[in-house]
């Protein structure tokens, strides 16, 4: 796919890759096999009928493509930009045993930005005249992120009334506060968000559950005969490190929110204080830490480092986005460790001292555990440190929600299908599996959706 020179997008933040051409989408999507049995759609976590619609590309019928991807996720255009494809659909293209696979994430990005492209002609792939009739009943749904706006798109087919509830001024979630605009333009989020508005999906903003209103207010007052939590686990995590609470040092989430939901980037025009580093550190090797990086980068920073106590095959982010790093110029500084900040006569950091390491045996997440190397301390010279080692449950809804089952982490307890130990209230995304992807919180939203439609229309013991 063509992309912008890294250079010239070092300094903006337009979209990186450009798009397929008409041309290049249809070539693609005739590369696909058709196997008898699709390998791709089992990892695929929402079902995408990936042969159908790759058979519509190729054949040029790109509105009907894209109609084909909607009937199982809500969200095309989205996850054909932020995916993790090459560990998920394309991982299992039998293409990719000896060759390239399928870049299916990109068909399915261009046929969800035709059809975004064309709505304006009144060119729609979405049949809005096929939504039933309401069948009276309602449903709350917690978070405007990926697993609550999936919910929320299953069930208003199915003939509910459905309500989004969200704490921040406008919706998305990760998809509007966390990831930037040249990776994910909000143009596409806010056009994805759209489309449920117009299929009858109610949003109500500035809306923090657990303190403007309760799930128990929902469930007893309200009229809702179910509830779907799904907001996420945006609380950071810090190091415990020495002088961690010096200026100009502050969690990637905090900054990544000012640029991307808050505008920071587009100075003056959105005059939102943001910390504009010279010489900026990024501690974590997570997509959030080559979001906050690359960023940085944007917001004029003369040199960036990712500073991540593993080595690069080890890094958690994605492969494209270590890439596009680089090319970049941001830098790494891999298998260290930072062990204490050191502040200038104002109370502001001025450098990072870190520690070497080397890799023993894997600990329990599969990798190799870090082991600090004795004597190997320097210091790195720094005037803005970014922390992106992580995040954790927010408990500003669980700790009102009294009897809801959580785990020793603060994260709501899934029974299956999302399932609280609160009859009537299910959960999904990061908030019961901790940080991951958006494709697999929106899968959880879809294991959700199917349940409590089973529940409502058949009831049923709650386990």
């Amino acid at each position: 796919m063509p992309e912008q020179d890294p250079k010239v997008r070092a300094r903006n933040f337009l979209e990186v890759p450009l798009g397929y051409t008409e041309e290049m989408a249809r070539r693609e999507a005739s590369r696909c096999l058709k196997c008898k049995t699709p390998m791709c759609r089992t990892g695929c976590p929402v079902g995408v009928k990936i042969p159908e619609f790759l058979a519509l590309i190729a054949e040029g019928d790109f509105l009907a493509a894209a109609a084909k991807i909607k009937e199982t996720n809500a969200l095309p255009a989205i996850c054909g930009r932020v995916c993790p494809q090459e560990n998920q659909c394309e991982g299992k293209c039998i293409l990719g045993r000896k060759s390239e696979p399928v870049a299916i994430g990109r068909c399915e990005r261009f046929a969800a930005d035709y059809e975004r492209q064309h709505a304006a002609a009144g060119e729609d792939a979405s049949d809005k005249s096929a939504l039933p009739q309401s069948n009276g009943k309602k449903v709350a749904v917690i978070g405007a992120g990926p697993s609550g706006l999936t919910v929320a798109g299953d069930l208003v087919r199915l003939g509910y009334a459905v309500t989004i509830f969200e704490a921040f001024h406008k919706p998305g979630g990760v998809l509007s506060y966390g990831i930037p605009e040249f990776r994910l333009p909000k143009a596409i989020v806010e056009a994805e968000i759209e489309n449920l508005r117009k299929m009858g999906v109610q949003i109500e903003c500035n809306t923090l559950v657990g303190k403007t209103v309760t799930v128990d207010e929902l469930l007893q007052d309200e009229g809702y005969s179910a509830v779907f939590i799904g907001v996420g686990a945006g609380l950071p995590m810090f190091l415990g490190v020495p002088g961690e609470d010096l200026g100009n040092i502050c969690s990637a989430n905090e900054y990544l929110t000012r640029s991307n939901l808050m505008k920071a980037y587009l100075f003056p025009e959105y005059d939102t204080p943001i910390i504009r580093g010279k010489n900026v550190c990024v501690v974590g090797g997570g997509n959030v830490a080559m979001d906050a990086a690359r960023s940085a980068m944007r917001l004029g920073a003369e040199t960036v480092t990712i500073v991540y106590r593993r080595s690069e095959s080890e890094l958690p982010a994605r492969a494209e986005e270590v890439h596009h790093a680089k090319e970049e110029g941001v830098c790494f500084q891999l298998l260290t460790n930072p062990v204490a900040f050191h502040g200038d006569d104002q109370g502001k950091v001025r450098a990072m001292t870190v520690q070497k390491m080397e890799l023993g045996e894997p600990d329990a997440s599969g990798r190799r555990r870090p082991i600090p190397i004795a004597d190997s301390e320097y210091e790195i010279p720094t005037d803005l440190v970014l922390i992106a080692t992580g995040t954790r449950a927010n408990p500003v809804l669980t700790g009102h929600t009294p009897n809801l089952g959580l785990t020793s982490r603060g994260y709501i307890v899934s029974h299956g299908a999302g399932r609280t130990s609160r009859p009537g209230v299910w959960a999904g995304g990061d908030i019961v599996t901790g940080a991951a992807t958006v494709i697999l919180a929106m899968g959880a939203g879809r294991e959700a959706s199917k349940d409590i439609h089973q529940w409502l229309t058949e009831g049923g013991a709650w386990e």
